[in-house]
């Protein structure tokens, strides 16, 4: 539950309500965050989990088969390009993290900080409009604004955008 009602009896009843966490505003993102994957983590994988297939991650009605390089949506095949294909595949490898722009350049283009790029921020646009059931309201993919620079130092503009991509889903190994 986030919210602005701080009183110890708002929290008390809020948790006996049935709310996991209780979170008062104002909030710092980086523990809203930790919250959510702790949350995640104590959650498991649910009960009807899917059959596990060699290569392949599934989330929402996503399918992705890393071995052939294909992803399907609802069981449709989608046009991924090369590069949103390897984007997708970084930010199943680091589900959970907050990305830089500078560090997805870094390692999916292979470029070093380029700070005045919007190269990221577009093919993030376009991968969400594929993947995302509804890309104005994401679930899969999403951008956590107002992080400042990262702690390892690299020169990502202050209040830049980073992304997360949190699967609610399991992974099949």
């Amino acid at each position: 539950m986030l919210t602005a009602r701080g009183q110890v009896v708002d929290k008390v009843v809020g948790l006996k309500l049935g709310a996991d966490d209780y979170v008062t505003k104002p909030f710092d993102m980086m523990e809203l965050l930790a919250r959510i994957e702790a949350q995640i983590r104590r959650a498991g994988a649910p009960a009807s989990s899917p059959v596990s297939t060699p290569g392949r991650y599934q989330f929402g009605g996503v399918a992705v088969d890393f071995r052939k390089a294909e992803v399907t949506r609802d069981g449709s095949q989608l046009e991924l390009s090369a590069r949103e294909f390897q984007l997708l595949k970084y930010f199943i490898e680091h589900r959970g993290a907050t990305l830089t722009r500078d560090e997805l350049l870094n390692e999916v283009w292979g470029y070093e900080s380029m700070p005045s790029t919007r190269t990221v921020d577009v093919h993030v646009a376009w991968l969400r409009q594929k993947v995302e059931p509804n890309p104005r309201h994401p679930q899969f993919i999403l951008t956590v604004h107002g992080m400042g620079t990262s702690s390892l130092g690299r020169d990502a503009p202050r209040f830049a955008p980073r992304w997360s991509l949190f699967f609610l889903d399991p992974l099949l190994t």
